[in-house]
C-alpha cells in the first residue's frame, strides 16, 4: 500500500492569518490554482481510493487532485483538523491594534505549553484519533495492494506522520507544517506504515503558512 498524505490548499483565512479548526472554510482561488497544479503532477499516480475529511477545504482539494477520475471518496471524521473551540475565526498574531494570543504561538512554537481553550481539542487527542486512522487504514487487508489519497490539515497531518515515529509533544511538527497541498508519501508492508518523503509540493512554493 502507498499513502499519498495530502494537506488542502489556500482558503481565506490561510491568507488573513485566522484559525479555522473544525470551521468549513472554501478554498480561495489560488487554493484552487495549487490543487490544480498538484493535480497535473500526480496525474500519472494510479489513485485507487480517497480518503478525505469531511470539511469543504480537504473535499475539494481532494476532488481537483483527481481531475474528474472515478475513483471512490470516503469521508473520514479521524483525519479532520484540529479544533480550536471559541478561538476559530480569530486572528493569533501579534498587530499594531492587538497583542496577539500567547497560547497560540505556543500550539504553533512550543506545543508542550499549549492549554486548549473552551470547545477545543487537545494535542493528545489529535494524535490518538489520527494514529488510530493509520493503523486500521494500514492494517486492512483488502488495501495491501492499493494506492491511497488522504486529504486532510496541517495539524491533522502531523498527527498522522507523527504516529510513525517516537516523539515528544515539544517536538509535535517534526520541524515544519507542509505547505498547502505539500504531500507525505508513507508506504506500508503487512501492517508497518514508513515515511518515504514528505513536505513534496507539484509546484512552485512561493510562500508557507504556519497553520491550518
Amino acid at each position: 500500500m502507498k499513502l499519498y498524505i495530502l494537506r488542502h490548499g489556500e482558503t481565506a483565512w490561510n491568507r488573513e492569518r485566522r484559525l479555522q479548526g473544525r470551521s468549513d472554510v472554501e478554498l480561495n482561488e489560488n487554493g484552487r490554482r495549487l490543487a490544480k497544479e498538484t493535480a497535473e503532477g500526480m496525474k500519472d499516480i494510479p489513485f485507487d481510493l480517497v480518503f478525505t475529511s469531511p470539511l469543504k477545504r480537504a473535499k475539494e482539494t481532494a476532488e481537483l487532485v483527481l481531475g474528474g477520475r472515478d475513483v471512490p471518496i470516503i469521508e473520514d471524521p479521524r483525519i479532520i483538523e484540529i479544533s480550536f473551540g471559541v478561538n476559530e475565526g480569530k486572528s493569533w498574531r501579534k498587530t499594531e491594534s492587538y497583542e496577539g494570543d500567547p497560547n497560540m504561538y505556543h500550539f504553533f512554537n512550543e506545543p508542550e505549553l499549549y492549554q486548549p481553550v473552551e470547545g477545543a481539542e487537545s494535542l493528545g487527542q489529535l494524535a490518538e484519533r489520527t494514529a488510530d486512522f493509520m493503523k486500521d487504514i494500514c492494517g486492512r487487508p483488502e488495501l495491501q495492494n492499493k494506492t491511497i489519497l488522504v486529504s486532510t490539515h496541517g495539524a491533522a497531518t502531523r498527527g498522522l506522520l507523527n504516529s510513525l515515529r517516537t516523539w515528544e509533544l515539544h517536538d509535535f511538527w517534526g520541524g515544519r507544517v507542509a505547505p498547502n497541498c505539500g504531500v507525505a508519501i508513507v508506504e506500508c508492508q503487512d501492517g508497518h506504515p514508513v515515511l518515504l518523503e514528505q513536505n513534496k509540493t507539484y509546484y512552485t512554493v512561493t510562500e508557507e503558512f504556519r497553520f491550518d
